[in-house]
C-alpha cells in the first residue's frame, strides 16, 4: 500500500483488515436477526425476512460474480485466493439461508396462521378453496403456461436471472413414443406469485396460496398421459452487471441500452431448487449452468421467497405493522416562497423525519418561478413516478436553461434513467451522462435566480439520493442553502462534470476523485497532531461501508496516537476495531432498525472549531478515487450542534438497534443494563419530529 504523507506507513499486512465479502454476509444477518426481533410487529418481522433474501440474490449477482470473474481473469488477491473465498462464502451463505427458511417455518408462517393469516399448502385447501383454485388455474394461469420437454429438437431452455422455474422428471413415452424424460416449465413473471383466496371461502383476516403450489397441483392437467417422478421448483442468480468498454463507445446510453437486454442472462452464480430436489435433478441443473455443489442452495419452502412481501399488500391490519409514521412539514414563518426564507438562513433537512416535499418543493418552485433562469441537478436513482422530474421537464418546456447529468450507471436502475434521460432530451433540457469512467454519485441541485439584476444561487446539496420513495425509508440529511461561497462552488463542480476541467481551487467542498481523499485523511491526521501538542482528538463518522485501506490505516495511525474514535458502519467494514496497540481507541457500531441508515457524516472536533462535513461518499476506493462525489461542510453553528445531537450522538446512546464490532469481526448486539434507559435513536427522533412514541422507557 502507497505510503500516506505524515504517517509511518508499514507494508500491506492483510491480518490488520477485514474481509469485505464476509463483512456484508454478516449485515445481512443483522437484517436476518430483525426478522427474529419478537418485539417488532409480525408483518415487519416478514418484510426484513425478504429484505435478507432481497440482499442475498443482490450479492450473488454483484459480489459473487465478481469475486468469480477476478478468479477466472488470474487476477491475484490480497487476503486470500479466490477459490477459499468462495468456499467460506458458500458456508456462510448456506448457514444463513438455512437460518431464513428455519425462521419462516417455525415462527412466521406460525404466528401469521395464529393472527388469522394463512399461506395454504395443497393439503391444506379445504373443498370450496380447492374448487376456485381449481377454476383459477385452467383460466388465469394454465393459458399462460408452456410446458418444453426436452429433446434434440426442444433444449434447455434459456432461462432468466432469479426467475422461477420448474424441473420435471417424467416416465413413459410421449406421443410419438419417445422416451424423453425431462420437461421444463417457466413461471411467468405477469403472474403474482402470492395468490389471494376470497374471503367468503376463507375466514379469518385473510388466505393465500403461492403460484408455485397451485402450478404444482396441476403439473399431472400439463403433461397428460405422462407418468411424474419428481418435480421441482428452481431459480438461477445470475452475473448483473453490465460492461460496456468506454474508451471504444460512442454514445454511453445506447451502448447500455443494448446492453441491459444481456444482463438477464449472465453467467450463473448459484442454482436454489426445493428442499426435496432429487440429487439426479439437481446434478442436471448444476450441468446445465456450468456450477458446482457449493453453488446449489436447496429452499425449505418457496424458492423466491423476496416474493412473500406481495402480502404486505393484502393486509390492513395496522398491529401487524409499525405505527404509521407522517414526516412533518419545515415551517417557513409564513413565508410562501423558499427563496425567500433561504435568503434569511440555510434549512437543514433530516430524513424521513422531515419531509422530502421540500426538496421537491424547491425544484417545482424553480420550475414556474418568472425569475429563475437556470436548474442544474444530478440524478443517481429518482423513481419510476416522480414529481421532481416531471418538474424538471416543465422548466425545460418554459424555455429555462435546465441542465441534468443522468447517471446511466446506478446499477439496476439503468432503464429507468435512460428512460427519464429521454424525457429530459425530448422536453428541451441538455443531459450529460457524468464523467466516462466515474459514476456520478453526487447529490447536487443548483437554481440561479435573477434578483435585482443579479444572478444569485440556491443549492441543495444531500447524502441521498433525489427519489421521495426511498426519503421515506432511508435516513439522509439536505442541505438548503443561499450561501453565496456554498452554492456559487456548487456550480463549479457541475462545470468540472460538463467541461471535464479542473479550473478552479474549490475552498468549502471537498469532491471525489480530487480533494475529497485528502480532506479526508488530512482531517484524520490533523486530530492525531493535536493529540501529539497535548489536546483532544475526536473523530465521530457515520458511513455505509468502511473499506478503503488508506483510511483505514490513517485511523489506526489517529488511534494510536490517543484520538478517541467512534464509527457507525451500518454495512462493510474492514477496520478491526480494539486491537491492543493497533486501535485501542476506536468503536465500531452498525445500527439495524426500521429506517435504512444512509447518511454520511463526518465529525473532526479539530481543537473546538468542530468540523462537519455531510457527504454522498463512503470511505471505499471506489467512491473516493472512481466516482464523482462531495462532502459538504456545514458553517452554521446551530446547524453543527443539530446533526450532532440527531445523526451522530443518539446512535452512540442507542441500546436497542445497535451491533457492536469485536476485533475478530463478529458483531454483537448491544443492550441495556438494568440501570439504564432502553433507548432507539431512530424512535428518539421520531418523538423529536412529532410521533407519538415515547423515546425510551426505563428497563425492568
Amino acid at each position: 500500500m502507497k505510503a500516506l504523507p505524515g504517517l509511518d506507513s508499514p507494508p500491506f499486512d492483510p491480518t490488520l483488515y477485514l474481509d469485505r465479502d464476509i463483512s456484508l454476509l454478516a449485515f445481512n444477518a443483522r437484517v436476518l436477526a430483525q426478522a427474529e426481533n419478537r418485539s417488532l410487529p409480525l408483518m415487519e418481522r416478514l418484510r426484513f425476512l425478504c429484505i435478507t433474501s432481497s440482499n442475498i440474490d443482490e450479492f450473488f449477482e454483484v459480489r459473487v460474480a465478481s469475486i468469480r470473474a477476478r478468479g477466472e481473469s488470474g487476477a491475484r488477491r490480497s487476503i486470500r485466493d479466490v477459490d477459499a473465498l468462495l468456499d467460506n462464502i458458500s458456508k456462510d451463505c448456506h448457514t444463513l439461508i438455512e437460518k431464513q427458511y428455519a425462521i419462516l417455518n417455525q415462527e412466521i408462517l406460525p404466528q401469521l396462521a395464529d393472527s388469522g393469516i394463512r399461506l395454504l399448502t395443497e393439503e391444506e385447501l379445504n373443498e370450496k378453496q380447492r374448487a376456485w383454485v381449481k377454476d383459477f388455474f385452467d383460466s388465469e394461469i394454465r393459458p399462460v403456461l408452456t410446458p418444453i420437454v426436452l429433446d434434440p429438437a426442444h433444449p434447455f431452455p434459456r432461462v432468466l436471472n432469479k426467475s422461477l422455474h420448474f424441473i420435471i422428471s417424467l416416465s413413459g413415452k410421449d406421443a410419438f413414443g419417445r422416451g424423453n424424460d425431462v420437461a421444463i416449465i417457466k413461471a411467468p413473471r405477469v403472474l403474482p406469485r402470492v395468490i389471494r383466496l376470497p374471503e367468503d371461502i376463507s375466514p379469518g383476516v385473510g388466505a393465500f396460496t403461492l403460484l408455485s403450489s397451485i402450478i404444482q397441483m396441476y403439473l399431472p392437467d400439463l403433461l397428460p398421459q405422462r407418468d411424474i417422478v419428481a418435480c421441482s421448483q428452481f431459480r438461477v442468480t445470475r452475473d448483473s452487471d453490465l460492461w460496456v468498454d468506454e474508451e471504444e463507445v460512442k454514445n454511453l446510453k445506447e451502448a447500455l441500452r443494448s446492453s441491459l437486454s444481456n444482463r438477464h442472462y449472465g453467467r450463473a452464480v448459484r442454482l436454489e431448487v426445493a428442499h426435496d430436489c432429487p440429487a439426479e435433478l439437481a446434478d442436471f441443473l448444476l450441468n446445465q449452468f456450468d456450477l458446482d455443489q457449493r453453488d446449489i442452495y436447496y429452499a425449505n419452502g418457496p424458492v423466491n421467497m423476496v416474493r412473500l412481501l406481495e402480502m404486505l399488500d393484502h393486509i390492513n391490519d395496522p398491529k401487524l405493522f409499525f405505527q404509521k409514521y407522517t414526516p412533518s412539514a419545515v415551517a417557513l414563518s409564513r413565508r410562501n416562497s423558499l427563496f425567500e426564507a433561504l435568503r434569511g438562513k440555510d434549512i437543514l433537512l433530516h430524513h424521513p423525519f422531515q419531509s422530502f416535499q421540500t426538496v421537491i418543493d424547491f425544484i417545482r418552485q424553480a420550475a414556474h418561478d418568472p425569475d429563475v433562469l437556470v436548474i442544474k441537478q444530478t440524478i443517481y436513482r429518482a423513481g419510476v413516478h416522480s414529481e421532481l422530474m416531471e418538474s424538471l421537464i416543465a422548466a425545460a418546456q418554459r424555455g429555462k436553461e435546465v441542465l441534468v447529468v443522468v447517471e446511466l450507471k446506478a446499477r439496476f436502475d439503468e432503464e429507468r434513467n435512460i428512460d427519464w434521460a429521454g424525457r429530459l432530451q425530448e422536453a428541451g433540457a441538455q443531459v450529460v451522462y457524468g464523467v466516462m469512467g466515474l459514476k456520478t454519485h453526487a447529490k447536487l441541485a443548483l437554481v440561479i435566480r435573477r434578483e435585482n439584476g443579479v444572478l444569485r444561487y440556491y443549492a441543495h446539496m444531500g447524502t441521498g439520493n433525489y427519489n421521495p420513495n426511498t426519503a421515506r425509508i432511508y435516513t439522509d440529511f439536505g442541505l438548503l442553502t443561499a450561501n453565496e461561497k456554498l452554492a456559487g462552488e456548487v456550480n463549479e463542480v457541475f462545470i468540472r462534470i460538463t467541461s471535464l476541467t479542473r479550473p478552479v481551487k474549490l475552498d468549502y467542498l471537498w469532491m471525489a476523485p480530487f480533494e475529497l481523499h485528502r480532506g479526508i485523511i488530512r482531517s484524520i491526521q490533523n486530530e492525531a497532531r493535536l493529540v501529539k501538542q497535548g489536546k483532544k482528538g475526536r473523530i465521530i463518522a457515520k458511513v455505509n461501508s468502511l473499506i478503503d485501506e488508506s483510511v483505514i490505516q490513517a485511523l489506526y495511525a489517529a488511534s494510536s496516537a490517543g484520538v478517541k474514535i467512534d464509527l457507525i458502519v451500518r454495512g462493510a467494514c474492514a477496520l478491526k476495531p480494539g486491537v491492543s496497540g493497533l486501535s485501542d481507541n476506536i468503536r465500531v457500531y452498525s445500527i439495524v432498525g426500521r429506517y435504512l441508515e444512509h447518511s454520511r457524516i463526518y465529525y473532526f472536533r479539530n481543537n473546538l472549531k468542530h468540523d462537519v462535513y455531510l457527504s454522498s461518499a463512503d470511505w471505499m476506493a471506489r467512491n473516493l478515487f472512481r466516482r464523482v462525489e462531495i462532502a459538504f461542510p456545514i458553517l452554521d453553528k446551530a446547524l453543527k450542534k443539530r446533526i450532532l445531537q440527531e445523526g451522530l450522538l443518539p446512535y452512540l446512546k442507542d441500546n436497542q438497534n445497535t451491533w457492536k464490532l469485536c476485533p475478530d469481526g463478529t458483531y454483537r448486539r448491544k443492550k441495556a443494563v438494568r440501570s439504564q434507559w432502553q433507548f432507539s435513536a431512530q424512535q428518539y427522533l421520531m418523538s423529536l419530529y412529532g410521533a407519538s412514541p415515547v423515546s425510551a422507557v426505563r428497563t425492568k
